[in-house]
């Protein structure tokens, strides 16, 4: 059974509609005008993809002109007539005939192609069809050309009883500590000095970077702040700003480690120079009680017993993460996969390549920049993401079998739910006003779906976590 993909159009022909082949390339169905006869050639692309031609006579595309024009008149003014109640030739005449035949063009697309569809291909769409109208001219038949996506097969192999520990996760006093020291650090008073900078000052520097004597794209800031006794780029850096005072600049060398993550330093050495603009002496609040007041705990042991449950729930979190990939990793691995269509990889390539952008220009940098530093272009950045993209579009499509066998499903009340928390969080936070457009999308069927599919995948992984702990049942794959 062909399976609608998300995002179609609500006007498409119910896929269920009768449609009988009368000969090699021609199909009979009903879609709301009289029987129409259309032509339809298919063609097996490979991958996971095939075209479909399909034609409509001059006799069964008529039907449409009328209907395209009742839908112009209905969107422009035309004087002497009610909207939708314009005739075909006045509507030519006002709206253009090419205007009236791409109405008609739309219309007879969206009625005819899910029949066809339907009666010529098997399988489940991974993407809404790719659409080209190929004939459209007065006095001759619609043509039109639809690349179909679909998912590829998945075979499951073994997904269960990987006996895997699920461990609960310990903090030492040391991490509360350190935590308390950060906390402190936030709240330190400064004071402007005009005395040499010492270990505990924040200083106010900008900084130039070289490799061989030559500028580093992207390695001038100004009026960057530093802390000495803070890490900051590479161990040593702060320390070398011991002892300088206002005005005064400094240049020295340090090494980068061989695993930097930016591959153009890493073991590196690389040229600074440092001048001087502000020196601040910062003084840390001491840790008591009256220091825990001011985050609303009635006292210090309050403070550090919410900090150690704080940090147990990250620790819990990240441990059952790393579970729950290593659960899916594994059930991937064992799994077998069909080609992947080029358009699925291509897509998620672009998707983790938006993912990316937004998250550096949201952290105030830019992408352009940040291509530019990696000597890189748009294209050459998405070719190195494709790997990963495969790999997601493996998970993706391994969450969506597991949860088949086993039957898993999300509800329209589960929906409904998270519908309603995330509306109630927008609200709160203000972003239904600051972002009005992204509010009013989440009433849109295409984000319900997607609420459903994130709902569907976390109870898939819990489904998994629970058949795959040491404590889970014996049982065999897809049973």
């Amino acid at each position: 059974m062909l399976a609608k993909p998300p995002g179609s159009g609500s006007g498409a022909a119910n896929p269920d509609e009768s449609l009988k082949i009368l000969r090699p390339g021609s199909a009979r169905f009903q879609a709301g005008f009289n029987e129409i006869i259309m032509e339809v050639e298919k063609k097996d692309l490979g991958k996971g993809q095939i075209e479909l031609n399909i034609s409509l006579g001059v006799e069964e595309f008529a039907p449409y002109l009328q209907s395209g024009a009742e839908t112009l008149s209905r969107e422009i003014k035309i004087e002497g007539f009610r909207p939708g109640k314009a005739p075909l030739a006045i509507v030519k005449q006002r709206a253009g005939e090419m205007a009236v035949l791409e109405a008609a063009a739309r219309l007879a697309i969206d009625k005819t192609l899910w029949p066809a569809i339907k009666e010529q291909a098997d399988g489940e769409l991974a993407d809404t069809p790719e659409i080209s109208v190929t004939k459209l001219a007065p006095d001759n038949p619609l043509g039109y050309k639809a690349i179909l996506t679909f998912l590829p097969e998945v075979k499951l192999g073994e997904y269960k009883n990987f006996g895997i520990k699920e461990n609960q996760a310990e903090v030492a006093e040391s991490e509360v500590l350190a935590f308390l020291e950060r906390l402190a650090d936030s709240r330190a008073k400064e004071t402007l000095s005009l005395a040499a900078a010492k270990t505990g000052d924040k200083v106010i520097v900008d900084l130039e970077m070289f490799l061989d004597n030559v500028p580093l794209e992207g390695g001038q800031t100004k009026d960057t702040s530093v802390i000495i006794g803070q890490k900051f780029i590479v161990d040593g850096f702060d320390k070398q700003l011991l002892g300088l005072n206002k005005n005064e600049t400094r240049e020295f060398s340090l090494p980068y480690p061989a695993d930097f993550h930016q591959k153009n330093l890493a073991g590196k050495l690389v040229q600074y120079r440092v001048r001087v603009k502000d020196i601040f002496r910062r003084e840390k609040p001491a840790i008591d009680d009256e220091f825990a007041k001011t985050f609303n705990q009635k006292n210090l042991a309050e403070l550090k017993e919410n900090i150690k449950n704080n940090l147990q729930a990250e620790k819990n979190t990240a441990q059952r993460q790393a579970m729950e990939d290593e659960i899916i990793k594994q059930g991937v691995k064992n799994a077998h996969f069909g080609d992947l269509p080029e358009l699925m990889i291509k897509n998620e390539g672009e998707n983790l390549l938006r993912q990316v952008e937004e998250e550096i220009n949201g952290q105030g940098g830019n992408f352009a920049d940040y291509l530019a530093h990696l000597k890189k272009t748009r294209e050459q950045f998405l070719l190195d993401l494709l790997p990963n993209a495969v790999e997601r579009i493996k998970i993706s499509l391994f969450l969506r079998a597991v949860g088949r066998a086993e039957k898993i499903e999300a509800t329209e009340a589960e929906v409904q739910h998270q519908l309603e928390a995330l509306k109630k969080y927008y609200q709160n936070a203000g972003l239904s006003q600051s972002d009005p457009e992204r509010y009013k999308q989440m009433d849109s069927p295409a984000y319900r779906r997607h609420l459903g599919r994130l709902i569907l995948d976390r109870k898939t992984i819990d489904k998994l976590r629970a058949l795959n702990t040491a404590a889970a049942p014996a049982a065999q794959a897809g049973k």
